[in-house]
């Protein structure tokens, strides 16, 4: 006997409030742009420089659902699309998180979509052309993706690798975004914005992770992204002195390596 999956409420998915975002270019326009054309949205850039903040204010601004799913190696396409459950002697269809989204009209977001398995990401291929269609084999339906459903995915250049890139099949579907850390000015603000950290101390932070962002490859894999930077800041803002904050939110966040945790540890002590 198969029964209906418990009920999935769209409205507990929409974000209610304007979550802060600073625009750094014309991304705001052109993701609404894609959306009204129901093209699908690539955002690529580095760590922590605001990509999953940008998806919850388009979220906001479009006014729909967003149902974000953090890839890892071990998706798999029926984590995606749904599952038979048996449940009290009963089989119970349950959707997976792509499937709710299609139903829904809402906003899916893959973050790092590399991270899943490249037979996990073919599935979303038929709703990012023409076709706009989920295939939900397991129960022999064809879901049609209504207008203002919206497939996005993100992902970390940096970390390409030859067994971690993103395929030609795939990528060649999507209305590409760049994302980078933003220029200084525009750093600073956004760090005080976000933790009420006075003006002197946030221009430092934000001279302090571009000494860091220098270092990438040459002992660090990344430099300190704006998202650490605010770590360190609410901890400023707490009453930690400015290098533990920055030692402890920054420094320890970006290595293990002894030598290179010495030389960030220098580094925001010449800043503070």
């Amino acid at each position: 006997m198969e029964s209906t999956a418990r009920t999935f409420k769209p409205e507990e998915y929409r974000v209610t409030e304007e979550p802060y975002y600073e625009p750094v270019g014309n991304e705001i326009e052109i993701f609404e742009a894609a959306y009204r054309n129901q093209l699908p949205v690539l955002l690529k850039g580095p760590t922590g420089c605001g990509k999953t903040r940008f998806m919850e204010h388009m979220a906001w601004r479009l006014a729909r659902p967003l149902i974000t799913v953090s890839c890892h190696e071990d998706l798999t396409a029926s984590d995606l699309v749904g599952r038979y459950l048996v449940t009290a002697g009963e089989t119970v269809w349950v959707d997976g998180p792509l499937a709710r989204a299609v139903r829904a009209g809402a906003i899916c977001y893959l973050d790092e979509i590399v991270e899943a398995r490249k037979d996990t990401t073919v599935v979303i291929h038929p709703l990012c052309d023409d076709r706009r269609v989920l295939p939900m084999e397991k129960r022999g339906e064809l879901l049609q993706a209504p207008p203002d459903f919206c497939m996005a995915i993100s992902y970390n250049p940096g970390y390409q690798s030859v067994l971690k890139d993103l395929k030609q099949s795939t990528r060649q579907r999507f209305v590409a975004l760049e994302f980078d850390y933003p220029d200084a000015a525009t750093e600073q603000k956004i760090v005080q914005t976000e933790t009420g950290i006075d003006e002197t101390t946030a221009k430092q932070l934000v001279k302090f992770a571009h000494m860091t962002r220098n270092l990438k490859g040459n002992g660090l894999d990344e430099g300190a992204s704006t998202r650490l930077l605010v770590h360190a800041a609410k901890l400023i803002v707490s009453g930690v002195d400015p290098v533990h904050a920055c030692a402890s939110a920054i420094s320890q966040a970006l290595t293990d390596d002894p030598e290179m945790l010495q030389a960030v540890n220098e580094l925001s002590a010449s800043v503070f």
